[in-house]
C-alpha cells in the first residue's frame, strides 16, 4: 500500500514523491501531479455529492435474547398433592419401538406406578430437543382435552387415571443436565419417559451429569421408566449411541467395526454404561425395526458384545467383546429388536423370579407391531476390522402377539422363530421378518 485514502481527501506519504523525483523527467513529474489534481478534484466532488445526501438513520438492533437453558412444560396441577408411592417394590419398564405412540403402554406405566383416581401422580417426560406434544396426549382422554374416563383412542387419558400433571423438561446441554432446577422437577416424578429424538445428545449431554444420578436414584425406588426410539436406545446395559450417522444393516455387515457403529459404554464394558438398568443386563436394544430392514446391523451390534475365544478351528467372538454368545445362561450377548407402533412391557415379580414381558400395540394398528428376541448361539467366527462378519445359528424369537408372556431372566417362553446367519456380510435369510 503506497497511500490512505479518505472519503475527504486522498493522500500519498511523501517519501514516495522523494523517490519519483530521482526517477522521473521533469515534465512526466508535472504530468504525474497534474493526474493527481484532477484525480484529488473528482474525490472532493464525489465528497460533495456524499455529504449532501440526505441523512440515513442508523438502523436499531433490538439486544439478543439469552438462549434458555433448558425448556419446562407443565399440563395440570403441579402444586396438588402425590399419595401414590414413591418407591415400589419391583421395577418396571416400557420399551417402545418409535412411530406411533401406543396408548395403552403409557397407561400401563402410570398403573405400575401406583397412581390411581385421589392419589396424584406426576408424570415427567425427558428429551433433548423437541416440544412439550406429550403433555396434552398424555393428561387428557380426547380432542376436546377432557378428563372424561371414557378415553379416546389416540389419547391416554392420564387424568382420568389418577394424574395430576404431565410436565416435559428439554435438556439441550451438559449444564442444563446439571441444573438443580432441572433435577428438582425430575426427582418428583411418579413415572419417567424418554422420548425419541437422537440419542447421542443423551450420551454427550447426559451421562455423567446430575440428570444420571437422578434417573439412577428414582431407578433404584423402581420408579417405572419407560423410552421410544432414541429413548429405547440408552435403555440397555449396552446403547448403540449414534454418535455419527446412523448405520445401515449392509455397511455394518460388511465391517463390524465401521466408523457409524458406536457404542456406549466405549470401550464396550460390563461397567460404565448410562442408566443401565440392573432388570435389563446383557441386553441391547433397536427400534423402528423391520420398517427399516435393521436386523443385519442388530445382529453386528450383538456380535460386537460377544468376546473373543479360542476354538477347535481357531479364535472366535469380536475383539472388545465382553460377553460370551450361548444358547442358554443370562449373562449372554443378546438384544431386543422391536417393531414401530409395538411396546414392550417389562416387569420384575420379586426376587428370586423372573423378569416378564408382554407386547401391546394399539387397537387400529395396520403393521403386525413385532417383537424380535436375537441372540446368538455360537461366537462369530470372523469379526475384526475391515472383513465382513461371519456369525452362524443366531437365534430369532418373534413375538407378535399380546397374551404370551416371555420370560427374560432365562430367554424362554416364545418358540424359535428362525436360525439366521450372516456370511461374509450377506444375511440368511434376507427375508428374515
Amino acid at each position: 500500500m503506497i497511500g490512505t485514502c479518505r472519503p475527504d481527501r486522498c493522500s500519498i506519504p511523501e517519501t514516495a514523491f522523494i523517490g519519483a523525483r530521482t526517477m522521473l523527467t521533469r515534465s512526466f513529474h508535472q504530468s504525474l501531479m497534474r493526474l493527481l489534481s484532477g484525480f484529488g478534484a473528482l474525490m472532493l466532488a464525489i465528497t460533495s455529492l456524499v455529504y449532501a445526501a440526505p441523512a440515513v438513520a442508523e438502523p436499531t438492533f433490538e439486544p439478543a435474547q439469552p438462549i434458555p437453558l433448558y425448556s419446562y412444560f407443565a399440563t395440570g396441577d403441579v402444586n396438588a398433592p402425590v399419595t401414590a408411592p414413591s418407591s415400589l417394590p419391583t421395577p418396571s419398564f416400557v420399551l417402545m419401538g418409535g412411530g406411533p405412540d401406543v396408548d395403552p403402554a403409557f397407561r400401563w406405566l402410570i398403573q405400575r406406578a401406583g397412581i390411581k383416581p385421589g392419589t396424584g401422580g406426576r408424570f415427567v417426560v425427558i428429551r433433548a430437543t423437541g416440544t412439550e406434544a406429550y403433555n396434552p396426549y398424555i393428561f387428557y382422554s380426547d380432542d376436546k382435552l377432557s378428563t372424561s374416563t371414557t378415553i379416546a383412542e389416540l389419547w391416554v387419558g392420564g387424568a382420568s387415571l389418577g394424574l395430576t400433571s404431565v410436565e416435559t423438561l428439554v435438556i439441550p446441554s451438559v449444564r442444563a443436565a446439571n441444573s438443580a432446577a432441572v433435577n428438582a422437577i425430575l426427582a418428583k416424578a411418579n413415572v419417567v419417559f424418554i422420548a425419541g429424538g437422537d440419542q447421542s445428545h443423551y450420551i454427550r449431554f447426559w451421562k455423567g451429569t446430575a440428570l444420571e444420578q437422578t434417573l439412577k436414584t428414582l431407578m433404584a425406588k423402581n420408579v417405572p421408566v419407560g423410552g421410544t426410539s432414541a429413548g429405547l436406545a440408552v435403555l440397555g446395559q449396552f446403547d448403540y449411541s449414534a454418535l455419527y450417522k446412523s448405520a445401515t444393516s449392509e455397511e455394518s455387515m460388511l465391517n463390524p467395526y465401521y466408523k457409524d457403529i458406536t457404542f456406549d459404554p466405549d470401550p464396550l464394558s460390563l461397567q460404565g454404561g448410562f442408566i443401565a438398568p440392573p432388570a435389563l443386563a446383557s441386553l441391547i436394544f433397536d427400534s423402528h425395526f423391520d420398517s427399516r430392514d435393521r436386523m443385519g446391523r442388530f445382529i453386528t451390534f450383538i456380535s460386537r458384545i460377544v468376546a473373543p475365544s479360542r476354538t477347535a478351528s481357531g479364535s472366535a467372538g469380536c475383539v472388545g467383546g465382553v460377553l460370551p454368545a450361548s444358547s442358554s445362561g443370562n449373562m449372554t450377548a443378546r438384544g431386543i429388536g422391536i417393531s414401530v407402533e409395538t411396546a414392550l412391557l417389562v416387569q420384575g415379580n420379586g426376587d428370586a423370579r423372573p423378569v416378564t414381558a408382554k407386547r401391546v400395540t394399539n387397537p387400529s394398528t395396520t403393521t403386525e407391531s413385532a417383537v424380535y428376541f436375537v441372540r446368538p448361539s455360537v461366537p462369530p467366527s470372523v469379526c475384526r476390522p475391515k472383513f465382513p462378519l461371519t456369525v452362524s445359528t443366531v437365534e430369532v424369537r418373534k413375538l407378535a402377539d399380546s397374551n404370551t408372556v416371555f420370560n427374560l431372566s432365562d430367554w424362554t417362553g416364545v418358540a424359535l422363530y428362525k436360525h439366521l446367519d450372516i456370511t461374509s456380510g450377506t444375511l440368511f435369510p434376507a427375508d428374515w421378518y
